[in-house]
């Protein structure tokens, strides 16, 4: 299979590690990596309008309209890595109109969903701790070395507002409701690949490997 085919999306609702296998799969098989907010940071850093559009947006604390987040997307799907390389794609498309505006834009050669009970989710968002220095931990999967505190900084850890049980339902529940019914078309196509989300990063990164007939190997 040519690079240039290799146009893949990582499905998974949060808590699933969907970011860390796309990032991993992209390091190990030289895919670039594309995520909605990389797009709009590259986007703000070169001061375009659309990313000044976009720094209003983030500064006001709202979420993009699809009309910009599709636009962004579209340039960074559509650059010279991109068509060279192949891509591997997290967090996009999000609900239907998204689907549509990727459709339009390009086909793609798979989609992955990392499947985990809404129970695990929980369990895993739940446990995150960060620190206002920019690190975070987990309070079983990555504890700090001393509780409560960071190693780095010394500063007191905090559970996020987005990080607490409540709110992770709420989110888990959209992506049920939007992103979800997504997966039914690429199904119908023959792209769609389900692997199990509750082992191990690495085993869940062979499985992806194997269901995509990939030759890469676990990046060190």
């Amino acid at each position: 299979m040519e690079s240039t085919k290799h146009k893949i999306i990582i499905f998974g609702v949060q808590g699933s590690g969907k970011g860390t296998q796309a990032e991993l799969l992209a390091r190990a098989c030289n895919f670039v990596y594309v995520s909605t907010g990389d797009a709009y940071r590259r986007e703000v850093e070169l001061a375009t309008d659309l990313g000044k559009q976009v720094q209003k947006i983030i500064d006001s604390g709202s979420l993009a309209p699809d009309e910009i987040t599709n636009k962004l997307v579209a340039k960074r799907l559509t650059s010279a890595d991109c068509h060279e390389q192949g891509f591997v794609l997290d967090g996009y498309p999000r609900n239907e109109a998204q689907q549509k505006a990727l459709a339009d834009l390009t086909e793609i050669a798979a989609a992955v969903e990392i499947k985990i009970s809404d129970e695990e989710a929980v369990a895993r968002l739940s446990g995150r701790l960060a620190c206002r220095c920019g690190l975070s931990y987990h309070a079983k999967a990555r504890p700090p070395k001393k509780e409560g505190i960071c190693d780095v900084c010394d500063a007191q850890l905090y559970m996020r507002d987005d990080d607490k049980p409540e709110a992770i339902k709420e989110r888990i529940a959209i992506y049920h409701k939007q992103t979800e019914p997504l997966l039914e078309s690429y199904r119908e196509q023959g792209l769609l690949h389900t692997v199990n989300g509750e082992q191990e990063i690495r085993q869940v990164f062979t499985d992806i490997a194997a269901s995509l007939h990939l030759d890469c190997n676990y990046p060190d």
